[in-house]
């Protein structure tokens, strides 16, 4: 659009304030701004001689130009920063944060379960977050179920099946993580207690959870009920030592933001610290492109609103470390010159620092920022190095887990032109295999996989690493030879630390050049391994996938676990007691049956 052409829409547009949308020739969405006066904003972009490159090459792609009014200038900052994550147009800043963050629900349903979720329903459940971290939340749950119980089942706990008595309490009542609700033994006031207490901990409000319980010492104290007391004294101490631990800043400030931005060009770094009742309850940073070479102040602007905005931030200062444009006359800007605050912006400071170095080191080990070229290159780099046949467009990687010796899994993930493909990534549990057995563990995925890939006549890769010993590599050579498919693809082993790949049969190692893209690539492919089966096991466990270790042993039954369990809390103190301990509880027959499973097994593995 020219000047002139402008000249004659110009006085159709309002001198109120509003958003303004800027289409191409196609109709597409190219840019979303915001202004106190829409007429004199939009002017702007025609009258004056533009200095910009790129908002010169903006201003010759608009084609049709829309507004909205709006009541004030708060309203057209909001709405601006709503259609830009709406619709993210190709001229405006652009948020690099695709995640999904996980909330902590409150079931809606009688003695409500409480558990993580990334998926927000509609179905009156009470949802707290989102958190950045699936690992905070987990040490939060464990930290509640520590110290308030509640009941993980999915039973229908309605007033009418609890009356009929349809349920038994489980294991995790004799454990003591739950008060049995399910017979009645748990009132629904009481229940919903521990519920407030939650909600409680999880706003940051401990001293108001630490309170209630010292009332309800107190009352077990005067009532003579001294063990009930004692066990509400260690849970305050508990929540004590874990109130220390998260209070990072002076408890004399209420609910506050932070925020800080370090730009390098049109690459922004964007920290944020969410305080509540003294304690940091969240930490995020961000990365953002600008596209029109906007100001440090204009990043940070559409990152507050849009970070502000995820998490449900209702704090009324935020802090900073210089003054911005934000029009929202509800929130106090502050910029701190010492103290507290000032020792908060700091630390958010560091934050963004260090996340923008953990970037730079990624993308040196990661070959998300290299051109098509550059890839295609490491993969010439690796198939020279390796001498293989093909070059390794396609590469598959495996790897094996198990948990304290028991109950193995597997997983394979799939690279495709030296990135990750996921649609292709596989989880393995292991169906042929008893007991601990690395390797035809690893015999019985590869054939599986390879098996299947043959059936549905889909292509083979040209690389296969196998993450483990020589063992595990011949293991897998084994099913690939049954297959018929020796010579169709190349299979390796990498050593666990050493980062040597060998060949089937060979007695030496190839070591890649250490600072090699190649050896980088390979690294990457590791170490996706390793998160994504990690990952498959702790999520099995979490779910209850795996059952009780106890209940496997030959000649021990629910009840003797049981017994173990209320006795010792866990498999792995279970595992550390003598033969006689062991005896004193559940005979000595049954005893040296438990003694035998942990030690003769751990002594065969280590021969």
């Amino acid at each position: 659009m020219t000047a002139t052409e402008f000249q004659n829409i110009a006085h159709t547009i309002p001198s109120d304030p509003g958003i303004y949308k800027y289409f191409d020739a196609g109709r597409e969405l190219i840019y979303v701004g915001k202004a106190k006066n829409l007429r004199k904003r939009v002017s702007s972009y025609f009258v004056k001689t533009l200095t910009s490159y790129k908002t010169h090459e903006l201003v010759q792609r608009i084609r049709h130009i829309e507004f909205t009014i709006v009541d004030s200038e708060q309203d057209a900052f909001l709405l601006e920063n709503s259609l830009i994550k709406q619709f993210q147009p190709k001229y405006n800043i652009s948020l690099k944060d695709d995640k999904t963050y996980p909330f902590i629900v409150i079931k809606k349903e009688p003695f409500p379960r409480i558990f993580l979720t990334r998926k927000k329903i509609h179905d009156g459940s009470e949802y707290l977050g989102p958190f950045t971290s699936s690992g905070r939340v987990r040490e939060l749950l464990n930290f509640i179920r520590q110290n308030i119980p509640l009941r993980t089942c999915k039973l229908n706990l309605s007033e009418q099946n609890i009356e009929k008595k349809k349920f038994k309490v489980c294991l995790e009542y004799h454990l003591g993580n739950c008060k049995g609700p399910c017979e009645g033994f748990q009132s629904t006031e009481s229940y919903d207690d521990g519920i407030q207490q939650i909600r409680e901990v999880l706003k940051g409000n401990l001293g108001n959870v630490i309170s209630h319980y010292k009332e309800i010492m107190q009352q077990h104290a005067i009532g003579l009920a001294f063990e009930e007391a004692e066990e509400m004294k260690k849970r305050i101490d508990h929540l004590e030592n874990y109130q220390e631990r998260s209070v990072i800043v002076s408890k004399r400030l209420n609910n506050i933001d932070v925020f800080s931005i370090l730009k390098e060009e049109d690459t922004a770094y964007v920290n944020y610290l969410m305080v509540q009742n003294g304690t940091i309850v969240q930490t995020h940073t961000v990365q953002l492109e600008a596209k029109l070479e906007e100001t440090q102040e204009e990043v940070l602007s559409f990152a507050i609103v849009s970070l502000r905005r995820t998490f449900n931030s209702l704090a009324n200062e935020i802090i900073l470390p210089f003054t911005i444009d934000y029009p929202d006359p509800s929130v106090t800007i502050t910029i701190p010159k010492a103290g507290d605050k000032k020792k908060l912006v700091d630390l958010s400071l560091k934050n963004v620092n260090y996340y923008k170095e953990e970037i730079k080191k990624r993308k040196s080990l990661y070959l998300e920022e290299k051109t098509d070229s550059e890839k295609r290159d490491v993969l010439h780099q690796l198939k020279e190095y390796l001498h293989l046949s093909e070059l390794p467009l396609h590469i598959e990687c495996f790897d094996n887990s198990n948990f304290q010796g028991s109950f193995p899994v597997s997983a394979m993930v799939c690279f495709m032109d030296g990135m990750p493909n996921k649609k292709h990534y596989r989880k393995f549990d292991v169906k042929t295999v008893k007991g601990i057995n690395d390797f035809a563990t690893m015999k019985e995925v590869v054939y599986r996989r390879y098996k299947r890939l043959v059936l549905e006549e889909e292509p083979l890769p040209q690389l296969v690493i196998i993450d483990g010993g020589k063992g595990q590599l011949s293991a897998a050579v084994e099913s690939i030879n049954e297959l018929g498919l020796a010579g169709k693809m190349t299979l390796v082993g990498l050593a666990k630390n050493e980062e040597e790949i060998f060949f089937p049969g060979d007695s030496a190692s190839i070591k890649l050049p250490w600072d090699s893209d190649s050896l980088k690539l390979v690294r990457r492919i590791r170490d996706e391994v390793h998160r994504f089966v990690i990952n498959f096991h702790r999520n099995k466990r979490s779910k209850g996938v795996i059952k009780n270790e106890l209940e496997t042993i030959e000649g021990i039954g629910k009840e003797t676990a049981t017994q173990l369990l209320k006795k010792w809390k866990s498999v792995k103190n279970i595992r550390e007691q003598e033969q006689e301990q062991l005896a004193e509880l559940i005979g000595k027959k049954k005893a040296k049956l438990v003694w035998e499973h942990f030690h003769l097994t751990s002594k065969s593995d280590d021969e």
